[in-house]
């Protein structure tokens, strides 16, 4: 699939793109389809991310217990109160999406397609957890319904990535996004701002070389110490930097115009549950955040891809 471009006054926006790829409102709905890490069950290490915990983005209909199905319709019936007329994006979220047979992806991705008013799949994995098996499947199924594929980078930084706990490294995430986006589909990334270890600076040094991937769609998020993770124990030992709102909204805006004008951006917050973050308390929901940013970027004429050379 070719992108449709957007003309948007400061950043080519996810919202804006997706409505022109659809004739009709569409919305994600979270699947945890019972998947795991293998950074968590032992096959690379244990523990997972050392920020990481799937509680701050499954959404209240999103039950692992229950089937494919179920959770759909679940989560239709939740966004139908608000659009009647919606269609749906069938977003496999939680862990690690394709870690697992090929055989069992295929049921789980075929039973999806068979429920009513999905239009699409979004797979959310990780570079190392992809095949060109598995690839020969996916090319086969963005044949057949809209598709994306959905790569955790988080970072460019090889020291960080072990840091953290990864389990792969920048290289595997440029390899299995090449692959990915050879086949035609459409590719995006996820990267998170204010790792440890990570200042400003860092992050605007990454910024070319995340815009030098074949990805389609960008995700970027600040950096959250969320309760009950290594992380949380590491920064109450330790306290590291955490970019204020106003600190952040200029780190963005640097690092939006370090990137390639045809790079759709689809989100720049995260907003966890109240009771599971420690920091950074900005007390802003996600459209609060944006309106913030695009008040700045209209205020210092600031676009994306200024900078990009």
């Amino acid at each position: 699939m070719e992108l449709n471009k957007v003309n948007t006054p400061y950043y080519y926006d996810y919202g804006t793109w997706i409505r022109h790829r659809f004739p009709f409102r569409v919305q994600k709905i979270s699947i945890d389809a019972g998947f795991t890490c293998p950074n968590r069950d032992g096959r690379l290490s244990t523990g997972g991310c050392i920020y990481c915990d799937n509680r701050t983005f499954n959404p209240a209909y999103c039950q692992r217990k229950d089937s494919i199905t179920q959770q759909l319709e679940a989560g239709k019936q939740f966004f139908a109160r608000k659009y009647p007329e919606m269609k749906y994006l069938a977003y496999f979220q939680a862990y690690t999406n394709t870690y697992a047979s090929i055989s069992h992806l295929r049921e789980l991705y075929e039973e999806t397609l068979s429920v009513k008013d999905i239009v699409g799949i979004v797979i959310g994995t990780r570079p190392d957890c992809i095949s060109d098996e598995l690839l020969d499947y996916l090319e086969d199924l963005n044949r057949r319904t809209f598709l994306i594929v959905e790569y955790g980078v988080e970072s460019a930084n090889e020291d960080t990535l072990r840091r953290i706990n990864r389990g792969h490294s920048f290289a595997q995430s440029r390899l299995a996004i090449e692959k990915t986006h050879q086949r035609g589909i459409l590719t995006g990334a996820h990267i998170i701002l204010g790792l440890p270890g990570e200042d400003a600076q860092e992050n605007l040094r990454q910024a070319p070389l995340i815009s030098s991937l074949p990805i389609d769609i960008l995700k970027i998020h600040q950096m959250q110490i969320i309760r009950d993770t290594r992380l949380a124990d590491e920064f109450e030992q330790k306290p590291f930097h955490i970019y204020s709102v106003d600190e952040y909204i200029e780190l963005i805006a640097n690092y939006i115009q370090r990137l390639r004008k045809n790079l759709v951006l689809e989100r720049f917050v995260s907003q966890s549950p109240k009771e599971l973050l420690i920091a950074p308390q900005w007390g802003l929901k996600n459209h609060e955040f944006t309106d913030l940013l695009n008040n700045y970027l209209k205020n210092h004429q600031i676009h994306q891809g200024d900078l990009f050379e």
